[in-house]
């Protein structure tokens, strides 16, 4: 239900903060069990990252899969740093997310059997990734989600509203103070913002992805972990003006598209995980003073991504005819807000969910098409969590912390001289000198990611130092935490 109010506080048993996939099945979950949920939406709904998600939801459903088989795939592709308890859940939940999807009215691609058609996605062994309009699943499901979230008379959404500040009393946060002058309390707060991709020049991400609820919920106390984790997407269009960044699925990739150098040569393996696609493809281009690769895409069946050969014939490019080019860009941050296997932060009633949250599921890579499914997986874990605890009486709001509240200055936006700093210096190659420059970078998040990186000295996963090319087994299941003094600390998490 979509709502606009003077009242300067509201009352909700679930404040989420941020509408993408995480955050639209958080408020769902919730009402489906009969609670309130507040729904705080920066843009109008339909308009989040989830919806330009060209992947799809990562589940164990095929004959030849299993929990173990698609477990082995992510702790491969998460080298040495994920943690296998909430890989255990994902893989074990995420088929029932899908089943869920399904009941609310998401359609998702069927064969002509009517079985679900699943695709092949870098890093998997198996064809496990469900679809939904090809390379629109994101939009597919966060339209559907948006359009029960809008009727559900129990889900109040506020469109075109941003979190200011979490507000915290009695050693728990009480709920949300918004850019609208209203603080909305509630026994629990659910950050479900998205990443910080925006962060870098080169993204896929749509701008508001600048890692906003990070700094919300570290500003409240709560730990970050793993802020150098940022993961490149191998193959994000570039120099063709309207579709910089625009990313080209990796599914595309699953069905036949080849990777070629500037002399029509292939020269990686285009289904390894993405960071050693990235990373090959970064290798060529600095060796050959090129912008871009050329993905080969004539093989590849239109009818199953008409949305990716429509978008690239708008920006004057025939993929039928000619390769595409591509290059890596920021695409998803695997760091974030520390959290259990329940979404809960360090914070307590605060919990944050989808790629907001660091749960360790994605480790140093993350597998293709996980996302989605965790953002399914660990919002019902949440709210389930949310209403098994007793409510706790409501904090009285004095009128000198509403103005306190009310008076902060929202989370910064990078500008154009932060974004080219951390393509520069916390790109898909860093290295000490550049990272130390970012220390001085007026945005605080880029101050944090630069911290971090400078703390894992070794190369794995998504993170390439140049000066520590090699992979320290003793930082094996070791990750980066920052607490709310912003103390370094190594913690193991199993």
């Amino acid at each position: 239900m979509v709502t606009q109010s003077s009242e300067p506080t509201q009352r909700a048993d679930i404040v989420v903060v941020g509408a993408g996939a995480a955050g639209l099945y958080a408020a769902l979950c919730a009402s489906r069990e009969g609670a309130r949920a507040a729904l705080v939406s920066a843009t109008p709904l339909a308009q989040t990252a989830s919806y330009w998600a060209q992947g799809g939801l990562a589940a164990a459903l095929a004959d030849d899969d299993s929990f173990e088989l698609h477990l082995s795939d992510t702790e491969r592709a998460g080298r040495g740093l994920v943690r296998r308890s909430a890989a255990e859940v994902l893989v074990r939940e995420a088929p029932a997310r899908v089943h869920d999807l399904q009941a609310l009215g998401v359609r998702f691609d069927a064969d002509r059997f009517g079985q679900l058609a699943l695709g092949l996605e870098g890093g998997h062994s198996v064809r496990r990734v469900v679809h939904a309009g090809g390379s629109a699943t994101g939009r597919r499901v966060v339209r559907q989600l948006s359009a029960l979230a809008a009727e559900d008379p129990l889900v109040e959404v506020l469109e075109g509203v941003r979190a200011k500040a979490l507000w915290c009393a009695h050693g728990r946060c009480q709920g949300v103070a918004c850019d609208d002058g209203r603080v909305i309390a509630a026994r629990a707060t659910v950050i479900a913002t998205g990443g910080a991709a925006a962060l870098w020049a080169r993204t896929t991400n749509p701008p508001g992805s600048q890692g906003a609820g990070m700094l919300l919920a570290h500003a409240a106390g709560a730990a970050l972990a793993d802020l150098e984790l940022m993961q490149f997407h191998p193959t994000a269009v570039i120099g063709v003006r309207g579709r910089e960044g625009y990313l080209v699925t990796e599914a595309i990739r699953g069905e036949g598209a080849t990777l070629h150098d500037g002399a029509g040569e292939r020269f990686v393996d285009e289904l390894a995980p993405r960071d050693e696609v990235s990373r090959a493809i970064e290798a060529l281009l600095r060796e050959s003073g090129e912008r871009s690769v050329g993905l080969d895409m004539r093989a590849v069946e239109e009818a199953h991504f008409p949305n990716v050969f429509a978008a690239l014939r708008d920006a004057g490019l025939d993929p039928r005819r000619e390769l595409v080019p591509v290059a890596p860009a920021a695409h998803y941050m695997m760091g974030g807000i520390e959290t259990d296997l329940d979404a809960r932060s360090t914070v307590p009633s605060l919990y944050a969910v989808g790629e907001a949250s660091c749960t360790g599921l994605h480790g140093a890579n993350r597998l293709a098409s996980n996302s989605l499914s965790e953002c399914l997986v660990f919002a019902a874990r949440a709210v389930s969590d949310v209403l098994s605890r007793p409510a706790e009486p409501p904090a009285t709001l004095a009128t000198d912390e509403l103005e306190r509240l009310l008076a902060a200055p929202a989370p910064p936006v990078a500008d154009p001289s932060i974004r080219a700093a951390l393509w520069r210096d916390a790109g898909i190659v860093r290295d000490e000198q550049g990272l130390r420059r970012l220390l001085s970078a007026e945005h605080p998040l880029a101050r944090l990611i630069a911290r971090c990186a400078l703390e894992r000295k070794e190369s794995r996963g998504a993170h390439l130092r140049e000066d520590y090319p090699e992979r320290d087994p003793a930082c094996d299941a070791r990750h980066v935490v920052l607490d709310a003094a912003e103390e370094l600390s190594w913690q193991t998490w199993r």
